[in-house]
């Protein structure tokens, strides 16, 4: 009976020294985040907003010539090539000399027209005098009626041989003088003064366009061909030029795969009265997909990604902020629509939303 006495006292106060050993091992509770005042001067908050769903789709490209206002120029004939005056990039203006080959192939043409010529003055000479003959009775019906054939036939070969000489230009001295068909820019050139040409070689002397329209050859991959329709808005921003859009739609969908790389491409054309836009730039294409029905949208900078998953900042006062979960449902240029436990209304904070929320989880 004695030593329960004595025991429980004893154990009473080896609890009391445990506990409050225990007590004295404990972290401080973690303090609640608040934004700094300096901080909160500088944060851009925003609304979230229903807007209708506009999704978009970033694809990569680059301007190409308005293939239907471009006029390439192959030799007519070969020779020697004299006369260049125009270099890559000049405008040229329609029916400007281009340049002059020196060419027997003229050369024969014009000797063709001059044959030709002297044999119709010989066939009409000869078919008076048989009309003559003939109404004097001195030349049967059927010579007359040759000799008038053979008038027939140096007329055709007369109006052959002038055609012949005009396709290729016209000129008798054995030149032809290339021109430019259309008004426009040089942008292909591959012949230079006193070059030899063949007229059975595959490569053009001269590439015109006018680039007041060019066309934008975009790639879509595999798996955003659906994203992807005939009549589409797009956007089209350069290198170049950073902070300017160029407007235009979606024109032509070219319905099969590269089958080097596994994209389809589309095409957009667009105005260049400016001629800012160039062929061979890099372009980034923005297709814009109207869609018939409303979602919740905030400006994408409020868009935090942690984890696979994306979270926005509901604002209610500088000591009171939650992390909310979302859905990304689609996106256009600054503006990302989304899905979640959040309401018309709310506040999102939508500048340096990835510093308050590392701050928020430290």
């Amino acid at each position: 009976m004695v030593t329960n006495k004595i025991f429980l006292p004893l154990l009473l106060a080896t609890s009391i020294i445990i506990f409050s050993c225990h007590d004295s091992g404990q972290e401080a509770p973690k303090q609640k985040y608040v934004i700094a005042d300096s901080l909160l001067k500088t944060l851009q908050i925003d609304s979230v907003m229903n807007c209708p769903l506009v999704n978009s789709l970033t694809l990569t490209g680059k301007v190409s010539f308005d293939e239907e206002k471009v006029n390439r120029i192959f030799p007519m004939v070969s020779g020697i090539i004299t006369d260049v005056n125009v270099e890559l990039g000049d405008y040229v203006k329609k029916g400007q000399k281009l340049g002059v080959i020196r060419s027997s192939e003229m050369a024969g043409y014009g000797s063709d027209l001059v044959t030709s010529k002297t044999n119709l003055l010989i066939a009409q000479k000869n078919m008076d005098a048989a009309k003559d003959m003939y109404k004097s009775g001195l030349m049967s019906e059927k010579d007359f009626i040759t000799a008038q054939q053979m008038y027939k036939q140096a007329q055709s070969q007369l109006t052959r041989a002038s055609e012949i000489l005009q396709i290729n230009g016209g000129n008798s001295n054995g030149e032809f003088v290339v021109r430019a068909p259309i008004s426009g820019f040089i942008v292909e050139k591959q012949v230079n003064n006193n070059m030899a040409i063949r007229s059975d070689n595959n490569s053009n002397l001269f590439t015109i366009s006018d680039l007041k329209n060019v066309w934008i050859i975009a790639n879509v991959y595999e798996s955003n061909i659906s994203q992807v329709h005939l009549g589409e808005e797009a956007e089209v921003t350069t290198l170049s030029y950073p902070g300017r859009i160029f407007k235009g739609k979606v024109d032509k969908v070219l319905n099969v795969l590269d089958p080097t790389n596994k994209v389809m491409k589309i095409r957009v054309q667009l105005p260049n009265n400016d001629y800012a836009l160039k062929p061979e730039m890099f372009a980034s294409v923005n297709v814009i997909n109207q869609k018939d029905s409303d979602a919740l949208c905030i400006p994408s900078s409020a868009l935090i990604f942690d984890n696979s998953e994306y979270f926005v900042l509901i604002y209610k006062s500088p000591s009171d902020i939650n992390i909310i979960p979302v859905k990304i449902i689609g996106t256009n240029a600054n503006k990302s629509y989304i899905s979640g436990n959040i309401r018309v209304g709310d506040k999102v904070i939508a500048s340096n939303a990835l510093l308050i929320y590392e701050a928020m989880n430290d």
